[in-house]
């Protein structure tokens, strides 16, 4: 005869184990519906004909990966490319100037949070109003950078700082600093938190130097933590619309001219969806290899620091 309670036992793990599967039931649809689906979606326009207003209007194959690869589009590459150095050249920049925000922020004694607020205010500004604000401040007319430049005597006559080249990228690679900086000082702030502070209380009473400090003892402890914020923002940055796209329009001709912009103006302003949709997948796998190495990179370090 079967022993009630085991009955009872087991009638309970089974409910147990359907109410786990019905609470995971909404997230699953979501990343269905937000993640599986598009993704499908957009491999799929990828092998056709397709426009704005008519999707699928014809298979044809894997034309827009040859157009787009071999030498059709002469537009697309070099803007890969160009992302690429944009988001490791800023992303290491702000990594640095993070870090040593957050080293100042962490022996801050006073005026510590009112330091924390007024970091917040980048990231609290819509990026569009950053974009503005920066092309008001390097407009060659009237513009704060140049008037000051010509006000200590550094330049003879105002500079197009977004009309000309290598000055127009660099002007993108400034205003992206100042705008993601904070974000990447604030991550890097809780991470030095994480180190005890017995640990550097007493390198302190051993007369250890602020730097000696850092590099002896908060960066072993938080590399992994600070490589895992370096690729965060790594990723985010290939993402760089907003500001190209108020800034310069990928101009002056493609010389801002990056991924995410490109794959805009072949499908909204060109209506070629099905190119825009093989651009994509080329952008999404390629960032994928290149970020493989440092995902792998950054599991050792974790593992390395547990």
């Amino acid at each position: 005869m079967t022993d009630p309670l085991f009955l009872k036992g087991r009638a309970g793990t089974v409910s147990r184990g359907a109410t786990a599967w019905l609470m995971l039931l909404p997230l699953a649809a979501a990343l269905v519906l937000f993640a599986v689906f598009p993704s499908i979606y957009v491999a799929a326009l990828s092998f056709t004909k397709s426009t704005l207003g008519q999707p699928f209007r014809s298979w044809i194959g894997w034309a827009n990966y040859y157009w787009l690869l071999g030498g059709g589009d002469r537009v697309f590459v070099p803007s890969l490319l160009r992302a690429t150095i944009f988001a490791v050249v800023v992303s290491v920049v702000e990594l640095a100037l993070g870090r040593a925000l957050a080293v100042r922020l962490t022996s801050l004694r006073r005026g510590g949070r009112l330091l924390r607020s007024v970091l917040l205010l980048p990231l609290m500004t819509p990026p569009v109003l950053v974009g503005v604000a920066w092309k008001l401040l390097l407009a060659p007319g009237g513009g704060l950078i140049n008037g000051e430049l010509m006000s200590l005597g550094l330049i003879a006559e105002p500079v197009s700082f977004l009309g000309t080249t290598p000055w127009a990228l660099m002007s993108i690679m400034v205003a992206d600093v100042w705008q993601w900086t904070p974000f990447v000082a604030l991550l890097a702030y809780a991470a030095l938190r994480q180190v005890p502070d017995d640990v550097v209380e007493a390198a302190w009473l051993d007369g250890a130097r602020p730097a000696a400090v850092f590099w002896k003892i908060q960066l072993p402890l938080t590399a992994h933590l600070l490589f895992a914020i370096f690729v965060l923002r790594l990723i985010m940055a290939f993402k760089i619309f907003d500001l190209v796209y108020i800034l310069t329009f990928g101009g002056p001709g493609n010389a801002t001219d990056m991924s995410g912009f490109t794959i805009w103006r072949t499908g909204l302003r060109e209506f070629d969806v099905g190119r825009a949709a093989a651009q994509t997948v080329v952008f999404a796998v390629f960032v994928s290899v290149l970020l493989t190495p440092l995902l792998w990179l950054q599991r050792r370090t974790e593992d390395h620091a547990a």
